[in-house]
């Protein structure tokens, strides 16, 4: 089955985008950082200033979040392992399919929507270390894994 690489892919290529996105806000805080010039209202530039420095700092804290995703996205193994859920897995559920990988959105297959999800998260805690035919509560619905790939 060849899903497992197309959705590592797709998390990789959404990272990568996010990250870009990221990089290129940076630059242009960047720039208006240099080109904004002293207007005889000095605490209108000093403002202006300020804030720019704020938008820089909070874009250089997502730009740290999408290296620590681009990080544990590296680490994952997506190589068959029948069995227990755990971080790589895909697991087929009777109400929805999840990618145990990091938390992104949801990614398409030719015929199916997966969730890519972090161990970490709620419902991945539930999921890891579970095996076909467990039966999962979360949020008040209930659900059987089907297949754990």
């Amino acid at each position: 089955m060849n899903i497992k690489p197309k959705l590592y892919h797709q998390c990789l290529e959404l990272v990568e985008k996010r990250r870009n996105s990221i990089q290129d806000h940076i630059a242009d805080i960047q720039n208006n950082l240099l080109s904004e010039t002293k207007s005889s209202a000095g605490d209108k530039h000093e403002t202006g200033r300020a804030m720019l420095q704020l938008e820089r700092e909070k874009a250089g804290h997502q730009l740290s979040e999408i290296e620590k995703l681009r990080t544990a996205l590296s680490k994952i193994n997506i190589q068959e392992r029948p069995g227990k859920v755990g971080v790589g897995s895909l697991v087929f559920t009777s109400e929805v399919h999840y990618f145990i990988a990091v938390s992104l959105s949801a990614l398409q297959t030719d015929s199916e929507t997966v969730y890519a999800i972090s161990p970490v998260t709620p419902i991945g805690q539930l999921l890891m270390g579970r095996q076909k035919g467990d039966e999962v509560s979360f949020n008040g619905n209930s659900f059987v894994i089907e297949q754990v790939i």
